[in-house]
């Protein structure tokens, strides 16, 4: 059984970072993680063959040379999936669709044969042994949540790895929050399920083996889920794992009350993180109520957020605006709240309701809903009926993203987080191709684009400050350039 795997292509987003991989010859951000451990999962005597359509295109001769196509996506990649699967169809090769995407809205493509949903640990078994049978059904779906420590470890070797900017792993899947606008618990349950050390180990020698030596994200939802195995486990087991090795930086997401855990954050700095991604969603309290985002409430998130950063963890945050308890004033209190703890990386969304979540059934029961989500949470859209007046939501929204990233206040912010950002345990060491990209930003942005000022301010003034800094601080610079792109492109 010939098995080719792919993956729908991105559109210009601000987690695609597309106009930032230029700089250092990427291709694209992350991997498809869940389509190589797939391929791990499946009879290894089949042969096998990816296609990242954020690499390339699927070629017919692909598609002549497969048995069965099978597809995973998450939603923003809903328009891409629909032309590779009717490219299927036109070549008569059968399609199976799994992840996020299908799991959420299975009845948007009635021309996929068969539905693996859920986590695949559980449905894709059920459905090789129908296949076997020659009987396989249409749809396999299931509410089971399986012990990840049986799940195998992905096939790196299916990647093309150095056209990637940076690996991704999977420790855990579950969160203990209940967030309404949320469908991680959906998908995954509240209960935290996570991997031994000694599997996230043998994942990591696997990529090390292959000669992979840059940033590898931990995709975990939220990483501090479960934070006696976190520290107890996993994180010992990270610090060994790096001595005499190539420090690789590692990233990931977790939520707010990290803050509240002095040895926590101080164990991740050993063990290499440096980036986490939390939901801080907005400074207003009511709206954090009305989110059920209990654990950002009762405490002072600016402090929060500058205790993570002084620990020696940049974060990043995520924002939303359309709440129903957010008024007009909700758009300077985002613009000044951002601006004043130096979240450099501040992906603000209007509020979308994402099948399966409380928040979808409660505006579909108030009749509010207005069509599917884009799953672009940074495109300006919504799929809701706000209590605001749309107009002035839009034009608010439009308003706080473009200053966001405009250029004197996105580099103020550099600076503000520069100043508050504890040294790092160690530097990870520059390749060829970040050498290259400082070169090409000192012509792209200090020559050429329209932050060429502030550009060379902030060289200058990390220089003096905090010489060790000066990569970060050319990395934020070329971050800022794609986010400042892609809000021009898709906030109107």
């Amino acid at each position: 059984m010939n098995v080719l795997l792919v993956y729908p292509r991105f559109p210009d987003t601000f987690w695609s970072f597309k106009h930032a991989l230029r700089f250092i010859r990427k291709t694209a951000a992350l991997p498809p993680l869940g389509l190589v451990t797939v391929a791990a999962m499946l009879p290894p005597e089949w042969p096998k063959r990816l296609v990242d359509m954020n690499i390339r295109d699927v070629t017919d001769a692909d598609l002549a040379w497969a048995d069965y196509v099978f597809i995973s996506a998450m939603i923003v990649q809903r328009e891409s999936a629909r032309e590779i699967i009717a490219r299927c169809k036109q070549a008569g090769r059968p399609v199976v669709a799994g992840g996020p995407m299908f799991t959420a809205e299975p009845e948007l493509f009635p021309e996929v044969d068969h539905f693996v949903l859920n986590e695949a640990e559980v449905t894709l078994p059920r459905f090789l042994a129908d296949l076997a049978r020659g009987e396989p059904a249409r749809m396999y779906q299931s509410h089971e949540f399986p012990d990840i420590e049986q799940t195998p470890a992905p096939m790196w070797e299916l990647l093309e790895l150095d056209r990637y900017a940076s690996m991704s792993v999977q420790y855990s899947r579950g969160c203990p929050y209940n967030c309404d606008f949320c469908n991680i618990t959906t998908l995954f349950g509240h209960r935290p399920r996570v991997k031994s050390a000694g599997q996230m180990i043998n994942e990591l020698d696997g990529l090390y083996r292959l000669g992979w030596r840059g940033p590898i994200f931990f995709v975990d939802d939220n990483l501090i889920g479960n934070k006696r195995r976190l520290k107890q486990e996993l994180l010992p087991a990270l610090i060994e794992w790096r001595r005499g090795k190539v420090n690789m930086a590692f990233n990931t997401e977790a939520s707010i009350n990290l803050a509240d855990d002095p040895r926590l954050m101080e164990l991740m700095v050993q063990a290499g993180f440096t980036t986490v991604f939390i939901g801080i969603e907005t400074p207003d309290s009511e709206s954090l109520a009305e989110a059920n985002k209990r654990q950002n409430t009762r405490r002072d998130l600016a402090a929060d957020i500058r205790r993570i950063q002084r620990a020696g963890l940049q974060v990043q945050g995520g924002f939303i605006i359309g709440f129903d308890n957010d008024t007009p004033s909700i758009f300077q209190r985002q613009i000044d709240f951002i601006q004043k703890t130096g979240v450099v990386t501040a992906m603000v969304g209007l509020l979308n309701a994402l099948p399966g979540t409380r928040l979808y059934e409660r505006l579909r029961q108030e009749g509010r809903l207005l069509t599917q989500t884009t799953g672009d949470n940074s495109d300006g859209t919504t799929n809701i009926v706000p209590m605001m007046d749309p107009e002035v939501l839009r034009n608010g929204y439009r308003t706080v993203v473009r200053h966001i990233y405009s250029p004197r206040p996105y580099y103020e912010r550099v600076k503000t987080f520069l100043r508050e950002y504890g040294q790092p345990v160690s530097k990870v060491p520059l390749d060829r191709e970040h050498l290259m990209a400082f070169f090409r930003a000192a012509w792209q942005l200090g020559m050429l684009g329209a932050e060429r000022v502030e550009y060379w301010r902030l060289l200058l003034w990390t220089a003096l400050r905090r010489p060790r800094l000066v990569p970060m601080a050319v990395t934020l610079a070329i971050y800022g350039y794609h986010f400042r792109t892609v809000s021009q492109l898709n906030v109107r």
